[in-house]
């Protein structure tokens, strides 16, 4: 029987086999490498908001407190946002008079809440408690950052589950005294994997296999 196909016809199969693979698999490196890009994540982009509230200013220049608006953030899962009647405390008299203000006078007269727009989310399957959090040592900016000095906020970790995994498996080096919770200049000390060791005896911290379990984050 005479051959119907040229011999380079096998080369080329080969070919067209091994680059299909190639290109499968650099799809899927695209896929991967893309999914955790600032890109897609968006972290360190500036979120739009109806007043633009910088934390630096309230935080860094005037001083006030992380629980005087987030009023929950020890005690719940959720810390809180503040009411517009928190706003109102002071700026009843100062920047009373504002343009940049109206949308908090105006929530101020109506009633009606301001629309925040959130910076860090989280899927609806994701459990997440900041109570919890704060309770074992993990300080406020392990997970948002220098929130002190953003004049906008904007989001620092990508808050993916392979993130939060890594910190699960070994939360040592991110302890901190729980007097430092709220230190948002906190920096870990030279023996800091010590620290964190006997940290987590201290704070009772759940085994590995506890952290990583399904079921702690997804209920």
């Amino acid at each position: 029987m005479p051959q119907i196909f040229h011999r380079s016809a096998n080369t080329l199969s080969r070919a067209t086999i091994f680059g299909a693979a190639l290109a499968l698999i650099a799809i899927v490196y695209f896929l991967l490498e893309y999914s955790r890009s600032d890109f897609y994540t968006d972290v360190g982009v500036k979120i739009d908001q109806p007043v633009p509230f910088s934390h630096k200013h309230h935080v860094t220049d005037d001083g006030i407190d992380c629980r005087y608006c987030h009023l929950s953030v020890e005690t719940s899962a959720f810390a809180g946002i503040p009411s517009t009647k928190k706003c109102m405390n002071c700026h009843s008299q100062l920047w009373a008079n504002a343009a940049i203000l109206e949308p908090v006078r105006q929530s101020w007269r109506s009633g009606l809440p301001i629309h925040w727009n959130r910076v860090n989310t989280l899927p609806d399957f994701v459990y997440f408690d900041s109570s919890i959090h704060l309770a074992k040592g993990i300080g406020c900016s392990s997970c948002h950052g220098r929130v002190d000095q953003m004049p906008f906020t904007m989001k620092t970790a990508s808050l993916q589950m392979e993130w939060c995994i890594d910190c699960h498996k070994d939360p040592s080096p991110h302890l901190r005294p729980r007097s430092e919770i709220f230190n948002m200049a906190w920096q870990p000390p030279a023996d800091q994997q010590t620290t964190g060791n006997r940290l987590r005896k201290e704070y009772n911290i759940r085994p590995v296999s506890v952290l990583i379990s399904c079921s702690t984050c997804h209920r």
